[in-house]
């Protein structure tokens, strides 16, 4: 690893720490040596890096200092590309379109050497194929989650009967080909999934959901963890 690479990594490690991280954990980490650590330290020091603590103890690193924040590294480049041209392949028009703006946007303040990186990057999803038509528009579900309003739905399930549900939608659930809505269901009194192309009717309410959409998420992962 460069040692411009290992500085910026420590930076990172710090930054994302909220106790003292020592040498040596910092040396395991980027697979290095400890001394080379403390050589490190003190050069991001002397470039007025504001970090404190000491040999032994363990280093912080103030709060209001971060890098530029598109001094990427080549796998963060690529994760970036990944993460991008999946969401333009298997997402909604409106997030396809964004997801392809915001690599524009990144492409055209990377520093020069780096942009190879994500025209050409290393890692790439394969376009989704095959994909039903949602019965909703992702667009306005976005928003709606975002409100924290309720949504009506006419619902099919997998073996095509229909019912009418009254659900909080919590987040939308992106798989190779379909996309559902994670939601609380009145009528179930617990959390369901929804497949965007088995709502055959959606009508966005204008009743707010009770509580906190967050504090309900939250409950939701805790859940999926417990079941896992």
């Amino acid at each position: 690893m460069r040692k411009a690479d290992r500085l910026f990594q420590i930076v990172q490690i710090l930054r994302r720490g909220t106790r003292p991280i020592t040498a040596d954990a910092i040396a395991i980490e980027l697979e290095t040596s400890k001394r080379s650590v403390y050589r490190d330290i003190a050069a991001l020091i002397g470039q007025r890096v504001p970090i404190r603590g000491e040999a032994g103890v363990g280093y912080v690193l103030e709060s209001g200092f971060d890098l530029p924040p598109l001094m990427l590294t080549a796998d963060e480049i690529d994760a970036v590309a990944l993460g991008a041209t999946w969401v333009a392949g298997h997402a909604d028009e409106s997030l396809a379109r964004a997801a392809t703006d915001l690599l524009a946007k990144i492409a055209a303040v990377l520093p020069e050497e780096m942009r190879p990186f994500l025209g050409n990057p290393a890692t790439r999803a394969v376009p989704a194929w095959d994909r039903p038509v949602d019965g909703i528009d992702a667009v306005q579900l976005r928003a709606w989650i975002r409100a924290g309003r309720k949504l009506r739905l006419d619902y099919a399930d997998e073996q095509g009967r229909a019912t009418q549900r009254v659900i909080w939608p919590l987040m939308i659930g992106y798989a190779d080909t379909t996309r559902v809505v994670v939601a609380w269901c009145e009528l179930r009194t617990s959390f369901r999934t929804f497949r965007l192309d088995r709502i055959a009717v959606a009508e966005f309410l204008d009743e707010l959901i009770p509580g906190s959409a967050a504090q309900l998420r939250a409950r939701w992962l805790k859940e999926v963890r417990e079941r896992g």
